[in-house]
């Protein structure tokens, strides 16, 4: 999809509202959080083969006609590393996903976009993201979300009356907890799922709380290089006040 040298222009002049109060880059690196100890955990690779991503809810919004960012990433394969918060004893919830580009750190991190939405009146509460309605969450390139969407269409063709979660991906996450039962449930709470006959991967996250509406974020090093994507599903920033000091 072509952008409009108009929309272009307007996110030029609102991207800097659109910056998250959270740094992930030192958030990832902390061992606790407001006294709640964390966790990072590999989640395996993501393969990109094109420069465009997507984060979608891989069971209810993964379609082949969802389209990317308008950000470009550099296509490789690149490890997906979860945070994770110890809520209380053996109680875990994932605050963030990330997949880095880069080893250097980012300074600044913006909302992902489309390229599409209406940015007029955007203000710092100004909030995009994407929708969840099955707890979990996806990031993937568009020759994956093809793929994917034709191994969904070819499951469905041959399971008429079968339901794709209940009849197919509740065995994939119960062999995920099976597996590598840290920080996950008993019936399962993420897979890195391989598209049979490819080489692609769907990762499938528990989305912090589960539905609702999540930002996805780029991340910037000082001289304006992307660095790393930033799927949030906690957050964990301070809180804004508007008490004068």
């Amino acid at each position: 999809m072509e952008l409009s040298k108009e929309w272009l222009e307007q996110y030029e002049q609102v991207k800097d509202l659109l910056v998250s109060p959270v740094n992930f880059s030192e958030l990832f690196k902390s061992e606790e959080v407001e006294g709640k100890k964390l966790f990072l955990l590999n989640m395996g690779t993501v393969n990109f083969t094109t420069d465009e991503i997507l984060v979608r809810d891989p069971l209810v919004w993964l379609k082949r006609e969802e389209e990317p960012y308008f950000i470009k990433v550099p296509m490789g394969k690149y490890l997906l590393e979860t945070l994770v918060v110890e809520l209380e004893e053996n109680h875990y919830r994932y605050i963030a996903s990330r997949v880095r580009f880069r080893e250097k750190d980012s300074v600044v991190y913006r909302q992902a976009l489309e390229g599409t939405e209406n940015l007029e009146g955007i203000d710092r509460d100004s909030f995009f993201g994407f929708n969840v309605d099955a707890g979990l969450a996806t990031i993937i390139d568009t020759n994956a979300r093809d793929a994917y969407c034709d191994f969904v269409d070819a499951w469905e063709k041959e399971h008429p009356e079968g339901n794709m979660y209940d009849d197919f991906f509740a065995e994939e996450f119960r062999k995920s907890y099976l597996e590598h039962p840290e920080f996950q449930r008993d019936g399962g709470d993420w897979i890195n799922f391989k598209i049979p006959n490819t080489e692609y991967t769907v990762p499938m996250i528990q989305s912090g709380f589960g539905d609702g509406k999540y930002p996805v974020y780029f991340g910037y090093d000082e001289s304006g290089e992307l660095c790393d994507v930033v799927m949030e599903y906690i957050y964990v920033g301070a809180e804004e006040t508007d008490e004068e000091e």
